[in-house]
């Protein structure tokens, strides 16, 4: 190719790139802090405002330091613009005139790598680490059941079922990036760790903030076996979902990733189905599309699916739906009797996509049924 024709491509392409990335993507403003609201391990919210008035606003200490009622905040609004459930925050991405003091502590992972909030953290892995010597030829989970679900809301009604047929396991949870990226944006994550139903939390890709970190959902599984000594691990994506409507545009499709993790490394993979009778939309209504695809289609490992025994015909069409997981799972029927008053006792308050325990059952039955299940694989 030519000097002239490289030179002609480049001018027919520059166009087409700058139609691709419009800016600005991001809506910024300049606020003041009014009042802090609550705050909890990693987070604050604030009332702060802005020229359009009063806003809820979220900000990480460890990320901006703590501010204080007074402060100017500089936020991230795009979230709140758009009217997201589980973001609906304005973000705090500064406090200019009160900056926090340089990190002094190890680490060379790099987590949101290359944004303007880019963190290092100590990989539980890494040379430096006091894990280092005991994962440096980890290749095994030794049989330790690895529950799988798709939506963070699913994690406590997973330890409802667990905690309810066993007491005394350790649980970590191996928490994916396809949702928040820290965990601190996480409430039920930081309750469940203070009631002690957590025995640490393991943060993996791009996501940080947990009790260790970790580069792949891999050492983040063999990190939570080998460093925390779990009996369990959890896996889910952190708070939010990401999802377009069709087949494969949602961030749930790591789920059936998670699952050959688990089978790579000689764990015992439970698939927890994502059910739901609240939910009216056809691809969610029953098993989710979420569940079938990422399982049925991702998921080359085979896994022990929990299929929820639940009553009438809704219960019919999720055998029925499951079904077609049996090609590469095990299905395995789980009794739901007890289920209810087991996630009654749940320290966090119990939500998905909006709707309530009572508003969506057949969602956190099928959650608990595979803590149910899986505290039967526990020797």
């Amino acid at each position: 190719m030519s000097n002239r024709s490289v030179f002609r491509r480049d001018i027919c392409l520059t166009p087409v790139l700058h139609r691709r990335y419009p800016a600005p993507v991001i809506r910024w403003r300049k606020g003041e802090v009014v009042r802090i609201r609550r705050e909890w391990p990693g987070a604050v919210e604030l009332d702060v405002t802005v020229p359009e008035g009063e806003c809820r606003a979220l900000a990480y200490p460890p990320l901006v330091g703590r501010p204080e009622p007074g402060d100017e905040v500089l936020l991230n609004t795009t979230a709140l613009a758009m009217g997201l459930g589980t973001g609906g925050y304005a973000m705090v991405v500064a406090v200019p005139n009160r900056l926090p003091e340089d990190p002094q502590g190890p680490g060379h992972l790099v987590k949101a790598r290359y944004t303007p909030l880019q963190a290092t953290v100590q990989g539980a892995d890494e040379q430096d680490s006091p894990h280092h010597a005991r994962l440096r030829e980890a290749d095994s989970l030794d049989g330790m059941p690895v529950i799988v679900a798709d939506l963070h809301s699913a994690l406590a009604p997973i330890l409802c079922g667990l905690y309810a047929a066993r007491q005394g396991v350790r649980v970590a949870y191996v928490m994916q990036d396809g949702g928040a990226l820290p965990v601190w944006f996480s409430m039920a994550a930081a309750r469940l760790r203070e009631e002690g139903w957590l025995a640490g939390v393991v943060t993996v890709g791009q996501s940080f903030g947990g009790d260790l970190e970790a580069v792949t959902v891999h050492t983040g599984l063999l990190a939570a076996r080998h460093v925390l000594e779990a009996d369990v691990a959890v896996v889910t994506q952190g708070p939010g979902n990401l999802g377009t409507g069709t087949r494969w545009g949602f961030s749930g499709v790591a789920a059936g990733e998670a699952v050959n993790a688990a089978g790579v490394l000689r764990g015992l993979p439970v698939a927890s189905l994502r059910v739901s009778e609240g939910d009216l939309r056809e691809r969610h209504y029953g098993v989710s599309h979420h569940s079938l695809t990422a399982y049925g289609r991702v998921a080359l490992s085979p896994a022990q699916v929990p299929v929820p025994e639940l009553p009438g015909e809704f219960g019919v069409r999720v055998r029925d739906q499951a079904e077609l997981l049996a090609v590469r799972h095990r299905l395995v029927p789980v009794p739901v009797d007890g289920l209810r008053e087991a996630l009654e006792t749940s320290p966090v308050r119990l939500s998905t996509m909006g709707r309530s325990l009572e508003e969506d059952l057949a969602y956190f039955l099928a959650a608990a049924a595979a803590g149910r299940l899986t505290a039967s694989l526990l020797s």
